[in-house]
């Protein structure tokens, strides 16, 4: 009598190790900081290809994501940077307004809501880098109309991310789980959203390519 491996529980295993492995590799490839970006865009291709897909190896993938998008998602992690420390700030003014309880303190919830859309944005422009190519304004240009468009997916994102993030600070040592287990959740939204977009052919290419890799 032959011991099954291919059955669901140790394939439910086997991919709770890849999440394990992606989040460290996510994780570690993220500890410069500068290199945030890239590390996202690759986290973002390795759960689409190699765990919800099952194509490929999760380091080659995790690792050619990486470098192929380096300079690219590099470059637009900067800017976000940028953008996220001016908004920090501008909060962080305006909330001395508002404890001093002047009127101008108010905007304060202007700087805190624009906070959290471009950290919503900032998820759509590392997956859109995953999955298509283009130059980077391009790529945000059109991930702020896609993100707008299609609002209620962008609150999902929005959802999946804090959820998220709860649970890493309530339990640290989630940090080598939960972000490959949100970006599988964000995968599933996301998709969906960017296929409306591609164009027949590309459908048609990706499907064939799936099958294949199956086969």
């Amino acid at each position: 009598m032959k011991f099954n491996f291919d059955n669901v529980v140790f394939r439910a295993l086997g991919k709770m190790v890849d999440c394990i492995v992606v989040s460290f590799l996510w994780f570690l490839f993220s500890l410069p900081i500068f290199t945030i970006g890239a590390s996202t865009t690759a986290l973002y291709y390795t759960v689409h290809k190699s765990i919800r897909r099952s194509r490929g190896y999760i380091y080659s993938s995790f690792w050619h994501a990486f470098k192929t998008n380096f300079k690219q998602s590099t470059i637009m992690w900067l800017i976000m940077m940028v953008i996220y420390g001016v908004l920090y700030f501008d909060a962080y003014v305006m909330n001395g307004f508002l404890m001093n309880e002047e009127t101008i303190g108010y905007l304060f919830y202007l700087f805190l809501i624009l906070f959290v859309l471009v950290l919503v944005w900032s998820f759509y422009v590392f997956a859109y880098t995953a999955r298509f190519e283009n130059t980077k304004l391009a790529i945000f240009k059109n991930c702020a109309v896609i993100a707008l468009v299609n609002f209620p997916s962008t609150l999902l994102v929005l959802v999946t991310v804090l959820v998220s993030s709860f649970l890493i600070y309530l339990i640290p040592i989630l940090l080598f789980l939960v972000p490959a287990c949100s970006f599988i959740s964000l995968d599933l939204i996301l998709e969906r959203v960017f296929r409306k977009y591609m164009s027949p052919e590309d459908l048609a290419a990706e499907e064939e390519s799936d099958k294949l890799d199956r086969d």
